[in-house]
């Protein structure tokens, strides 16, 4: 693949990718990785390296704009860090275990699950999730933990954040306000990320066949680009959501999650 068009692609990637992660408090890696996973393959890589890489690059590229996420709603007073700290405490070791798992699975059966998983956000992002006003917010530390190792298991084993998967749950079981939630969700995600990107990057290390400048399963040339527009455009897209209704964004990532999900399903 030409060295501009793959820079390009990456760029207007991470551009999409980091406004959806601070507009709706998602990772972006529904978008990322299955970009990364075709320029990657269109440059000979191996399908099953591919997504490995695709995984771990995108979840790496997720850590600083969820970072950057988090920190643009902790300054609106949203994120709830006796929730946040630990669910992402028990996040670390699901994502270490998932990410375990992740790196001996076959590339079809990685991509099979990223696939899955991205349909099922979708779905559920059609669903309107109501909050309850006269609720009073629960945070009973077991459920906490539970919901922690879970999301931690979905980002490594998924690839993606796994914030479309929390907020709902914190939203109607544990009772928080929609804003809340989402920067709630933001923060857990920085643990569940920081533990899949470690993961990725320990089993990657002296493993045959990987891009240029890799470490690990992490490639540091896409990292780079996508790193330099998601966490700018994640704070945009911060901003955005505190100003404007998300009815029409939210329709538009579905669309786009439907078909990233089957696209992934028919790729060989």
């Amino acid at each position: 693949m030409d060295s501009l068009l793959y820079v390009c692609i990456l760029i207007f990637t991470g551009i999409i990718a980091g406004f959806a992660s601070g507009m709706i408090g998602v990772g972006g890696c529904f978008i990322m990785v299955p970009v990364q996973y075709w320029v990657l393959i269109a440059d000979g890589l191996d399908s099953t390296l591919a997504i490995r890489v695709a995984f771990g690059t995108g979840l790496a590229v997720t850590l600083p704009t969820v970072m950057s996420a988090a920190l643009g709603h902790h300054r609106r007073g949203t994120v709830d860090w006796k929730a946040a700290f630990p669910m992402g405490i028990a996040a670390i070791f699901g994502a270490v275990t998932g990410g375990t798992i992740a790196t001996w699975l076959p590339g079809h059966i990685l991509r099979i699950i990223f696939a899955i998983v991205v349909i099922v956000m979708a779905l559920r992002m059609v669903w309107i999730v109501k909050e309850c006003e006269e609720c009073p917010i629960r945070q009973p530390l077991g459920i906490l933990l539970l919901l922690g190792f879970c999301i931690g298991n979905i980002t490594s084993l998924a690839g993606v954040g796994g914030g479309v998967v929390l907020i709902p749950i914190l939203i109607i079981l544990l009772h928080y306000p929609v804003h809340q939630a989402v920067g709630t969700s933001s923060a857990c995600l920085i643990f569940s990320s920081a533990g899949a990107v470690a993961s990725y990057l320990w089993y990657g290390l002296g493993v045959d066949g990987l891009p240029a400048y890799s470490i690990g399963y992490i490639d540091l040339i896409q990292w780079a680009i996508l790193v330099g527009t998601t966490i700018p455009l994640s704070i945009i897209g911060v901003r955005f959501a505190y100003r404007c209704p998300a009815k029409t964004l939210r329709y538009f990532f579905v669309a786009v999650m439907f078909v990233v999900g089957v696209l992934m399903l028919v790729s060989r």
